[in-house]
């Protein structure tokens, strides 16, 4: 019914920059509350990275602030994280995350991608 589909990581040298995209597909009638990037590192925990809502509401943890961009373009369904200056400590896999309303059940559900690989070398 809902699929997120990320691009976008790869390999990049400390100072570089990223884009990230994440499409989400529908089958049927969804809304887009809020779209969340998050990254998990090797032996850790998942962790916040950026958010933006159906009002253009942002947010983002105090890690990326400066540094990251997240934005959203409602007529493709994509939200994108643009990462400039990468340290090696942003190496991870990065997830995006949507809570979406299904207008028919009313209710709302979280759904994840599949993850995609950002590493940035020293």
């Amino acid at each position: 019914q809902v699929q997120l589909v990320e691009s976008g990581g790869g390999l990049v040298q400390s100072g570089g920059s990223l884009r990230l995209s994440c499409a989400v597909v529908f089958t049927r009638q969804f809304s887009i509350s809020a779209i969340a990037w998050y990254r998990q590192a090797p032996g850790k925990q998942r962790e916040f990275v950026a958010t933006i809502t159906s009002g253009d509401s942002t947010n983002y943890a105090d890690s990326v602030k400066g540094r990251f961009t997240i934005s959203r373009d409602d007529d493709k369904n994509t939200v994108s994280l643009k990462m400039n200056s990468l340290k090696p400590e942003d190496t991870a896999v990065y997830y995006c995350h949507a809570n979406i309303l299904d207008y028919g059940t009313g209710t709302y559900h979280d759904y994840w991608g599949q993850g995609t690989q950002v590493t940035v070398s020293s």
